[in-house]
């Protein structure tokens, strides 16, 4: 457990020249914080809680290297408030009654506590429960930070006290900022002599990964192992950004054109049953950084664009895929993508469900106020049963062919038909059901079986 107040030399600590970089370059001031602007933006609400002095308890949710503990520290420094700060891998019930019995001390004498607790979600059930009451009177603001959702690992007890703030990951342009303003920054390198171009520093800011702890680990070692000349500057070149990425740094811009290109590329070699052109264009992004999460939104995107119903599998696949990415992170989920990418390029056509949302999409569109039917409406009151609602409506299960004899588009719209399926795999047997149910509902009302 580390216990800082407004008195402890933090700032002496991290400038050390010992400390990690990523320690010396931790921001002590909001406006040094990069990142979060969806939060601490101004006008968003975490700054205007925090410039009116009412920080509640709250969760951080996010991912590794955003700036979670900084942030909290930053509160703690703008609130007046002592800081108290461990992790739960390390601290259990004993701890925390001893930080409460701090907590309570510091409120008798006027002076509010923030308690950071790092990885709340690995504290149970009864660790979290320990944490209520002293909520709940005030003696402690709580921050817990944690990459887990917390829907499902935070206590709903707890959970109901604090606000939770989703934290992103840094973007490509973020980290950018933090490695160049390190490089002339007194708490990184700028006693020294560096030179080190733009676009190395944007190639460890893709390697990072929206990650700032990473990020900064690798620009640390890249400036270590750089070339020192007589007069002592140190020229970073791309060799050695290489070595430390342990990869080829292949220029991507995550938001550029050059991003969307080369997504089109794989969307339109799977759309043409190439998949030797759609697994390059894969690792063309994987091998640059591209986020491995954002493929396979794409490809489950996919799925029902350009698959369809003409093989139900390639929509669990790609998902499959995404979960896949999920549990394995790069690069072990290259193969999961890889997978899921030939499946897709091999599988039979169909956008049938695509036309079809467009068509009702444009119909919807221009007759909003096209109105339900009687005939499918809810009528649970005695007066909706007085207008009629529901009246004529045949339950489809009473049928024996399981489809009623009605219609449930609106009156002026009786005739229109979205779904059109094509022959293609198994969307060829969908056609033929369809056309079949088509006939039947356009038959008339037919009363329901007699019970039996």
């Amino acid at each position: 457990m580390e216990q800082l107040s407004l008195f402890d030399t933090r700032a002496e600590h991290s400038l050390s020249p010992a400390a990690p970089l990523a320690n010396r370059m931790r921001p002590q001031a909001l406006e040094d914080y990069i990142g979060q602007k969806h939060l601490l933006g101004e006008g968003k609400l975490l700054r205007k809680m925090l410039e009116q002095d009412q920080i509640p308890s709250m969760i951080f949710w996010g991912p590794p290297g955003v700036g979670k503990t900084t942030l909290a520290r930053i509160l703690a420094g703008r609130t007046r408030s002592s800081f108290l700060n461990f992790s739960a891998v390390t601290s259990g019930i004993k701890e925390i009654k001893d930080i409460m019995k701090q907590a309570e001390e510091n409120r008798a004498y006027g002076v509010r506590t923030l308690c950071f607790v790092d990885e709340i979600h690995r504290f149970n059930k009864a660790q979290q429960d320990a944490f209520l009451p002293y909520v709940e009177k005030g003696s402690i603001t709580l921050i817990g930070a944690t990459t887990e959702n917390p829907s499902f690992e935070i206590n709903a007890a707890l959970l109901s006290r604090c606000k939770v703030f989703v934290l992103k990951e840094l973007t490509q342009e973020d980290l950018t900022e933090l490695l160049s303003r390190t490089i002339t920054d007194a708490r990184g390198f700028g006693s020294m002599n560096i030179h080190m171009e733009p676009e190395l520093l944007s190639a460890i800011a893709v390697f990072a990964n929206g990650d700032a702890r990473v990020a900064l680990n690798t620009l640390e070692m890249a400036v270590l192992n750089g070339e020192i000349s007589p007069e002592g500057a140190v020229t970073v070149t791309r060799e050695t950004v290489e070595q430390c990425l342990g990869k080829k740094t292949l220029l991507y811009d995550r938001k550029g054109e050059e991003h969307y290109n080369l997504i089109s590329a794989l969307h339109k070699s799977m759309r043409n049953s190439d998949p030797d052109a759609a697994v390059y264009w894969l690792a063309r992004m994987l091998e640059a950084g591209e986020d491995p999460l954002f493929i396979a939104r794409r490809l489950i995107r996919f799925a029902s664009e350009d698959v369809g119903l003409a093989d139900s599998q390639a929509l669990q696949i790609a998902v499959a895929a995404c979960q896949a990415c999920h549990f394995n992170g790069m690069p072990e989920c290259n193969l999961n993508l890889t997978q899921a990418v030939v499946y897709l390029s091999l599988a039979p056509r169909s956008n049938a469900l695509y036309r079809a949302y467009e068509t009702a999409k444009e119909d919807a569109l221009s007759r909003l106020s096209e109105p339900v039917p009687l005939v499918i409406r809810n009528a649970p009151t005695r007066l909706m049963d007085e207008l009629h609602y529901g009246e004529g409506y045949v339950y489809a299960h009473d049928t024996e062919d399981k489809i009623a004899r009605m219609t449930c588009l609106p009156e002026s719209l009786k005739d229109r038909r979205y779904y059109l399926p094509t022959e293609e795999g198994s969307e060829g047997i969908l056609k033929e059901r369809l056309e079949r149910s088509r006939e039947l509902r356009m038959e008339g009302s037919e009363p329901p079986a007699a019970a039996t």
